[in-house]
């Protein structure tokens, strides 16, 4: 059976120790691995591991030895207790043995807990768990968290006095890095936050947020494209500190630039063009990419990037004297002052 990702999320949670299996597959390797762990901890409880009431095996053993799946399944457990058996990183290599051991489970026997990348739909091991009447198979995709979610990992944080503004920054951050980062960043706030019973503030989710040179990239990227003149310099000292030169930040210029101008100069409107995207955007992220290119316009985009590959052949130019930084700063404030232009 298939689960949809609102009813994965639940279903991780109170995961029903009677069903034979569970599925989970996705191109996000780290994604995959959180949910899962998610589910075997609800599932198992606390010391499965030291109970061997968890047995794990990789994938690409069970084409060597399938029988050892089965027989991982059928093992009497010394310890009471819910028990499941980990196939890690299978692929349809191990489908004969994964779905000879799905026919053969009965109740009592250990769940058959699967993790996998990318499966098409033709895939012999996802039609094997979404066929089976007591199994489940759920794909995880690269979807931004949804505010349940987030709110779960707070929850497991012990961190649940959070008003409305910290939740929003909550979700901006959750969209701009990866699950893993993420789930690191919500345990430095528990522990940051240990022992303070005042709601979470945007001073503790700052004093932990990760500071990226992507983060500041992006910054000083919107501030452009959002002819905010004002704050280009500051944001330019901050990449500079970072050790950001002025070649990579008109590299991140450019694409951004030209992503706008993608969006911008679809046939069907920006409305449509910021759907075309690929890989899409979501949430905020995507609401402010179609913001900018409505505002600019695909002609003054256009003029936009002829400003910033004249800039790159000036920086890549061995005659070149003047600071490199200095030209990219002065070549980011033409393209504010061209973005409020009317």
């Amino acid at each position: 059976m298939k689960l949809s990702p609102r009813d994965t999320d639940a279903y991780c949670q109170r995961p029903d120790p009677s069903k034979t299996g569970l599925l989970i597959y996705g191109a996000d390797a780290m994604r995959v691995a959180l949910k899962r762990q998610q589910m075997l901890a609800a599932l198992l409880g606390p010391g499965a591991d030291e109970e061997m009431r968890l047995a794990r095996m990789p994938g690409s053993e069970l084409r060597k030895d399938p029988a050892q799946l089965l027989d991982a399944v059928k093992a009497v457990g010394f310890f009471p207790g819910a028990r499941a058996v980990f196939v890690e990183e299978a692929n349809d290599t191990a489908a004969p043995a994964i779905l000879a051991a799905l026919e053969e489970w009965q109740p009592g026997d250990a769940q058959i807990i699967v993790t996998a990348g990318q499966l098409k739909a033709t895939s012999k091991l996802r039609k094997g768990f979404e066929s089976h009447s007591n199994a489940y198979a759920t794909g995880i995709y690269d979807d931004p968290p949804s505010r349940a979610e987030i709110e779960r990992i707070l929850g497991a944080a012990q961190i649940r006095d959070v008003p409305n503004d910290s939740m929003l920054a909550l979700t901006d951050i959750a969209n701009d890095i990866g699950p893993g980062d993420f789930s690191r960043m919500i345990d430095k706030l528990s522990l940051y936050k240990h022992g303070d019973t005042a709601p979470l503030s945007l001073e503790d989710i700052q004093a932990v947020a990760p500071q990226s040179t992507e983060a500041a990239l992006d910054d000083v990227l919107n501030v452009v494209a959002e002819g905010r003149t004002a704050e280009i310099g500051p944001l330019i000292s901050r990449l500079q500190s970072q050790g950001t030169n002025a070649v990579t930040l008109c590299i991140g210029a450019t694409r951004h630039f030209r992503t706008l101008y993608t969006v911008a100069a679809d046939p069907g409107g920006p409305a449509q063009g910021i759907g075309r995207l690929r890989p899409p955007l979501y949430g905020k992220r995507r609401d402010r990419v179609l913001r900018q290119a409505q505002n600019w316009g695909a002609d003054r985009l256009q003029r936009g990037l002829t400003i910033l590959t004249d800039t790159d052949l000036m920086l890549r130019s061995a005659g070149q004297t003047a600071p490199a930084l200095a030209l990219m700063e002065r070549a980011l404030i033409r393209l504010s002052m061209l973005g409020r232009a009317r």
